[in-house]
C-alpha cells in the first residue's frame, strides 16, 4: 500500500497546533539509560517502534514529541505543557509509566496508556491514567486523538488486529542520533503460543505479513546502517511463510540498501539453505533463537514444539547458519519446574556445545497474559507481588516467582555460574577470534560479548540486592518451595487487579 510521506489533515480548516507527547518509560534496574556513561549501551536499545507508528497516523495539526527514557529522561516540568500524553509500557515499565502519568495528570494533562501491560492489566492501568488502549492501537488512534481534542476521552478503547497493509511506515525521523540500531516490523502474530510468552495473547495466533514493497520502502527510510527486525519470528513456520520471507530477502537484495540487520527466528531457519543464503545476501548479520532449555523435559514444559523435532541436532543447525557468516545468539530460560541444581553449568555447556556466539539466559518470569502467569497464580507462586511497584522487577532478569527446586538465592547463584562460565575472558576471546577467523561479523560479535560482560556485574548486584530485600523479616516468601505448591495453598495475590 502506498502511504503519504506526511499524513494529510482530516480537517484542513483547523490551524491551531495541538501538542502531543509520546513517551517510552525507562526501567532504571536494567541499566541501559546511561548512554554517556557507556556507549556500549547504544547497541542494546532500539527505538520505541509502536510510538513511531502511532506518530505516523497522527494528523499534522498535532505537534509531536517522542521521548525515549532509555536514552535520557527529560525534566518534564520544564517542558511546554502538552495537550495529550501517550505512554506505552511493557510490564517491566509499568510502574514508571504510572509515575509519568501522575506527573502530567497533576498538571491537568490527560494521559492515555497502551501497550502490552495496559492490555493485560487494563483495570490496574485504568486507575492510574485517563484512558487505556488495549491491543493493537492503529484502528482506534484517530478516534483517541479526536476525542482528546474535544475533551471527551473515553476510559477504554479496544484496539484490534489489523491487516498488515494497513500498517504505515514509522516516523523514524522523530528519534535520531542516539541509536546504533534502527528498527522495523515486518510481521505480527505467532502460532506457537509458548507458555511463557504473551505475544499470541496480544497479537494473535495468525501470522500476518506486511507487503514486501512496504517493508523495503521503510527499510530504505531508516537512517541507521544497523537495523533490528523486531518481529517475534521473521521467517514463520509454514511453507507459505518461508516463501514470503524469501520474496522479502530477494527484494532487499535487489534494493541494495547497504544495511546489516538482526532478527528473531525459530531454529527451522537452519533447515533451508536457500533461505539462509538469501538472508545473508540481504544483509542478515545475526539471528536470535530461543533454545529455551537444554532438556527435552524443559522444552515440553514451555511448549516449545518447534525445538522438539525428533533428531534435531542443534549444534549442526547452528553451524549451518554460521556457514553463511551469520551470528547466532541463543536464549535459555532458567527456573523451570524440570530444572534441577546444576542447571547453570548445564545451560552454559549446552550453549558451548551448540557453538552459539552470544548467550542470553533469563529467569522464568510469569508475565500477565501468559499461561505461565495463570498457572503460577493459581498455585500461589507469584513471589514478587507488591504491585504495581514490583512490576519493575519483571525484566526477566530477576527471580520473581517461587521455583520448584530452588530458592531465589540459589537460582541467582545458578545464573552467576552460567554467566561466569560462558562469558569468562578466555571463552569470550575464543568466540570473538572464531568470528574473526571465519569472517562472521567480528565487530558485532565483539561489541555484543563485551556489552554482555560489562552488564553482568551490575546485573548480579541487582539480583543480590533484590534477594536480600526479600529475605528481611516480613519481606515475603523467598525460600525453597515445598509440596504445598502442588495444591496452591499459599494464596499470594495475583496483582493484576491490585489497587
Amino acid at each position: 500500500m502506498d502511504w503519504p510521506t506526511q499524513p494529510e489533515a482530516a480537517h484542513p480548516e483547523r490551524t491551531t497546533t495541538i501538542r502531543l507527547y509520546l513517551i517510552n518509560p525507562r526501567n532504571a534496574l536494567v541499566g541501559l539509560a546511561d548512554l554517556d556513561g557507556s556507549r556500549w549501551n547504544r547497541y542494546r536499545i532500539w527505538k520505541p517502534l509502536g510510538l513511531l507508528a502511532l506518530a505516523a497516523l497522527t494528523p499534522p495539526e498535532w505537534e509531536i514529541s517522542v521521548f525515549d527514557e532509555n536514552v535520557r529522561t527529560p525534566d518534564y516540568a520544564s517542558l511546554p505543557r502538552p495537550d495529550l500524553v501517550g505512554v506505552t509500557a511493557f510490564t517491566s515499565q509499568a510502574n514508571r509509566a504510572y509515575r509519568i502519568a501522575a506527573v502530567f495528570r497533576d498538571r491537568g494533562v490527560p494521559v492515555v496508556m497502551g501497550g502490552i501491560h495496559a492490555t493485560m492489566c487494563a483495570d490496574e492501568a485504568a486507575g492510574r491514567v485517563d484512558s487505556v488502549v488495549t491491543g493493537e492501537a492503529e484502528p482506534v488512534w484517530a478516534q483517541v486523538l479526536e476525542d482528546a481534542r474535544q475533551g471527551l476521552l473515553r476510559p477504554l478503547y479496544a484496539g484490534a488486529q489489523i491487516e498488515m497493509d494497513q500498517v504505515p511506515p514509522a516516523r523514524h525521523d522523530l528519534l535520531a542520533g542516539d541509536y546504533a540500531f534502527g528498527s522495523i516490523q515486518t510481521t505480527r502474530g505467532c502460532p506457537l503460543n509458548c507458555s511463557f510468552c504473551s505475544v499470541t495473547a496480544f497479537n494473535g495466533y495468525r501470522y500476518r505479513q506486511r507487503p514486501v514493497a512496504d517493508v523495503v520502502r521503510e527499510f530504505a527510510a531508516i537512517q541507521e546502517k544497523l537495523v533490528l527486525v523486531v518481529d517475534d519470528n521473521l521467517v514463520g513456520t509454514s511453507r507459505e511463510h518461508l516463501a514470503r520471507t524469501k520474496e522479502l530477502f530477494r527484494a532487499l537484495i535487489q534494493a541494495n540498501l547497504g544495511k546489516q540487520w538482526i532478527a528473531q527466528v525459530t531454529i527451522n531457519i537452519a533447515d533451508d539453505d536457500e533461505l539462509l543464503a538469501l538472508a545473508a545476501q540481504a544483509g542478515c548479520a545475526g539471528v536470535f533463537i530461543g533454545f529455551e532449555s537444554p532438556t527435552a523435559a524443559g522444552l515440553r514444559e514451555v511448549g516449545k514444539k518447534f525445538n522438539l523435532v525428533r533428531g534435531r541436532d542443534f549444534a549442526a543447525s547452528v553451524r549451518r547458519i554460521q556457514r553463511h557468516r551469520i551470528l547466532v545468539a541463543g536464549s535459555f530460560i532458567m527456573g523451570l519446574d524440570s530444572d534441577e541444581p546444576g542447571i547453570g553449568r548445564r545451560i552454559a555447556a549446552a550453549a558451548e556445545d551448540y557453538g552459539i556466539d552470544i548467550l542470553n539466559t533469563l529467569f522464568l518470569t510469569p508475565l500477565p497474559g501468559t499461561r505461565l502467569w495463570d498457572d503460577l497464580t493459581a498455585q500461589g507462586r507469584i513471589a514478587a507481588d507488591r504491585f504495581p511497584e514490583d512490576w519493575k522487577h519483571y525484566t526477566l532478569t530477576f527471580p520473581v516467582a517461587c521455583y520448584r527446586h530452588f530458592s531465589c538465592a540459589e537460582l541467582v547463584q545458578e545464573m552467576e555460574v552460567c554467566d561466569q562460565t560462558f562469558y569468562s575472558l578466555s571463552n569470550t576471546l575464543r568466540r570473538v577470534w572464531g568470528s574473526l577467523w571465519h569472517r562472521r561479523k567480528p565487530l558485532i560479535a565483539l561489541v555484543a560479548n563485551l556489552s554482555y560482560r560489562r552488564n553482568l556485574s551490575q546485573g548480579r548486584k541487582n539480583c543480590r540486592d533484590f534477594v536480600l530485600s526479600r529475605t528481611q523479616p516480613g519481606a515475603g516468601l523467598m525460600v525453597s518451595p515445598g509440596p504445598e505448591f502442588a495444591s496452591g495453598t499459599h494464596g499470594l495475590p495475583s496483582g493484576c487487579a491490585s489497587p
